[in-house]
């Protein structure tokens, strides 16, 4: 009998296993990204008063209005999440990636994110 692989549920237990070791402070929120089969959704929080700082997501009106690829859209998020980040004082991150592996979306989230001055 062959048995099927359950992605998702292989993915939470990576998340679950790097989350033992990850955690945003105050000084250095946890930028925390979920990624859907059509949208993609990225936070920052501050884990010690377990508050949202600031959030972002291709949902957004400003972002949605644009139709291009996941990819791009992606990247829109980490630009649109760097600079609410930066209006709230935030320059430095933890970045905790859901157990995603760095590529595609999440990648371009991320450099993205660099680029418009969060630094990870």
């Amino acid at each position: 009998m062959i048995s099927k692989i359950d992605k998702n549920k292989v993915r939470l237990k990576r998340h679950a296993r790097v989350r033992t070791k990850l955690s945003g402070t105050a000084e250095k929120p946890r930028l925390n990204v979920y990624r859907s089969n059509k949208h993609i959704y990225a936070q920052i929080i501050d884990d010690v008063k377990g508050e949202t700082l600031a959030q972002a997501s291709t949902q957004d009106k400003d972002i949605a209005s644009e139709s291009t690829t996941k990819v791009d859209l992606s990247a829109k998020v980490g630009e649109s999440i760097a600079k609410k980040a930066s209006d709230k004082g935030v320059t430095a991150i933890v970045f905790d990636r859901g157990g995603y592996l760095y590529h595609g979306r999440i990648k371009a989230l991320a450099e993205a994110a660099r680029e418009n001055g969060l630094e990870f």
